[in-house]
């Protein structure tokens, strides 16, 4: 049986190297149209690589994709996370936690699943082909033909890993095959927020903050962080994962609401502040600071109510309050822009899985032709889930069911 894996990323050698093992008797070639291999692999997490996540329950961490959610959960039954750290550590690679569940390589460097891909591949007698662009996909009988470097070559097995594109044109190979492409656009990405103060306080970040979008359902608790463009953090990246066709339809021109503090319950944060008033009577605003907010939190929540830092706490009119609950519950801001978050891009949109058959990855329109990672209508929130969903819908075309 003569295999070719399409594409030199991470779910590219994860499908070649586990159909080898499949069908070790199998000849398996992989295709890759530049001359650099794991590009993505090598800047994900900061350079360390973010595997994948520490999740146990696959009904949470199905809830991690704002695509392909059911599709995964079903996948996830036969390959997921806690079988991506057995794969590894079963090759020397030992995965360790972090405390928000994101999972590296222990060296904390992307190198060493770079290496371990790399060393794996030549164990297996895996053969690499750089500089060998697709141009063609046909069927021939039970054969696929492919047109490679001006040659046309026969296989028995077929699996698509070229990951996503930011451009539908990057799809038009695999539309004529009769499949149908949902439009590409940016996921996870980082909010710009021109023209506001808060910018000066780039590198603060908040534990434990709400952001939502006006005018949606789309809301988010977690981390965020402000940067000099803007926002940023986990609190972010998941709302504009989450939101990320319609926040390109607006063109990205929209406002967001932040409760500072974790809780949208206005008169239940307005009692918390009583209570703090009652006890810090003759104490002054910027000393007693709420809700553990770092200094230049409280410092900025003072100015933007309009209150002086040098206030006693008993001295709070019932109006300050007000305004001042309503700052930290409810801050609007206008966001006009994204950037991307990072080095890595992802895409949301991709072959569209009607047209796959979801329990072994293979075209429904093209026998013996599978696709594996980026490339479909399947995305992740920040955290390890991109990787995983590579690493599953691989193993699973490696299959060849």
């Amino acid at each position: 049986m003569k295999t070719v894996v399409i594409g030199g990323g991470a779910a590219a050698f994860f499908a070649a190297i586990n159909t080898k093992e499949h069908f070790p008797n199998s000849e398996v070639v992989l295709f890759e149209k530049t001359s650099k291999l794991l590009s993505k692999v090598l800047v994900s997490g900061g350079g360390r690589c973010n595997v994948t996540n520490s999740e146990t329950s696959i009904s949470s961490f199905s809830k991690c994709y704002p695509r392909g959610e059911k599709q995964l959960k079903k996948l996830f039954g036969t390959f997921n996370n806690h079988h991506t750290i057995k794969w590894f550590e079963s090759r020397g690679v030992e995965l360790v936690a972090e405390q928000d569940g994101r999972m590296f390589p222990k060296s904390n460097r992307s190198q060493t699943i770079y290496d371990l891909f790399l060393s794996e591949t030549e164990r297996l007698g895996i053969k690499i082909q750089l500089k060998s662009g697709i141009n063609s996909i046909k069927q021939e009988g039970e054969k696929i033909n492919l047109e490679v470097n001006g040659q046309n070559l026969l296989f028995d097995k077929v699996i698509v890993c070229t990951g996503g594109s930011p451009k539908l044109e990057g799809f038009n190979w695999i539309k004529t095959l009769g499949h149908k492409i949902e439009n590409p656009v940016p996921s996870l990405f980082t909010f710009n927020i021109p023209n506001e103060n808060i910018t000066k306080l780039m590198g603060l970040s908040v534990p434990n903050a709400i952001v939502s979008i006006q005018g949606t359902k789309l809301k988010n608790k977690g981390s965020l962080l402000i940067t000099h463009w803007g926002m940023s953090g986990p609190a972010v990246l998941k709302l504009s994962s989450f939101g990320s066709r319609m926040l390109s339809d607006q063109k990205y021109d929209f406002n967001i609401n932040i409760s500072w503090c974790g809780e949208s319950n206005f008169e239940g944060v307005k009692e918390y502040f009583q209570d703090v008033i009652r006890a810090n009577t003759k104490k002054k605003l910027f000393n007693i600071r709420p809700f553990n907010f770092p200094k230049r939190l409280w410092s900025y929540l003072l100015q933007r109510s309009e209150i002086l830092e040098e206030k006693p706490w008993g001295e709070l009119g019932k109006k300050q309050l007000n305004k001042l609950v309503q700052t930290i519950c409810n801050d609007t801001y206008w966001v006009k822009g994204k950037t991307t978050f990072k080095e890595e891009f992802v895409t949301c949109g991709g072959i569209s899985l009607e047209g796959i058959n979801m329990k072994t990855m293979e075209s429904k329109h093209i026998k013996n032709l599978y696709f594996a990672g980026e490339i479909l209508d399947i995305d992740g929130v920040t955290g390890g889930f991109n990787f995983q969903a590579a690493w599953t819908t691989a193993f699973i075309a490696s299959k060849l069911n």
